[in-house]
């Protein structure tokens, strides 16, 4: 198999409940320190100077910041880390004390000290796209995200909190799993999108009425805003 092919996608959840922590104060840290205070990640960062937003955020204690080099122990409690920058061979030694602790590391552009690697992200609303081409063209990955930003737009996320806003009024309304199965394929498989596309929510709404029930969806409405 091709190393290029030796990766398997997955998606982390419950940032908030286990520790990230990020080695690095320049740009490059400050990228995978927003996509993580995005996500509503605890997150501690560790390094002697910061840029002038990871500064600005440190000072709203949108993070725990630790003003010095990464020093081994720094890791325990800790489930993911990432080394946005590093001096001398310290991404040598974070490496170590990773794999010693059974963390997910990623060493920044250095992939024999990355036991995980990040996808080139489009994220729209609940919809998220990860590309990766293991590691053998990242500027294919980047050109495969422009082009799907302009293909997904806003609107499939205004579809997905519409859809996510019927789940439990789908359980309530009906009981038997086929019924709902088919119906969500119904709504997938409908002109609802095209009408979110369009900016005709009403008519949207109207169509997943006729499909669902007025009552169905107008219980989903009810707790729904874009």
């Amino acid at each position: 198999m091709s190393k290029a092919l030796d990766v398997y996608p997955i998606y982390l959840r419950r940032l908030s409940e286990r520790k990230t922590v990020i080695i690095g104060g320049n740009w490059e840290a400050e990228g995978k320190v927003k996509d993580f205070l995005d996500r509503g990640a605890w997150l501690t960062v560790i390094s002697p100077e910061l840029n002038e937003q990871l500064q600005e955020w440190a000072d709203e204690d949108r993070f725990e910041w630790i003003p010095r080099q990464y020093q081994y122990g720094d890791f325990e409690g800790a489930s993911v880390v990432i080394v946005a920058e590093y001096e001398g061979n310290i991404n040598e030694k974070a490496y170590q004390e990773a794999e010693e602790r059974n963390i997910l590391i990623n060493v920044m552009d250095d992939l024999p000290h990355a036991n995980f690697a990040f996808g080139s992200i489009v994220k729209q609303g609940p919809l998220t796209i990860s590309i990766s081409t293991g590691g053998a063209a990242p500027a294919l990955a980047v050109r495969l995200r422009q082009r799907f930003e302009k293909e997904f737009g806003k609107e499939y996320g205004e579809f997905l909190e519409f859809m996510q806003s019927l789940r439990k009024p789908m359980k309530k309304h009906i009981h038997e799993f086929d019924t709902r199965k088919k119906l969500w394929y119904e709504l997938i498989d409908s002109e609802i999108l095209t009408l979110f596309r369009e900016r005709k929510v009403d008519e949207a709404h109207q169509r997943a009425k006729e499909i669902l029930g007025n009552e169905l969806v107008e219980d989903a409405l009810a707790d729904l805003s874009y």
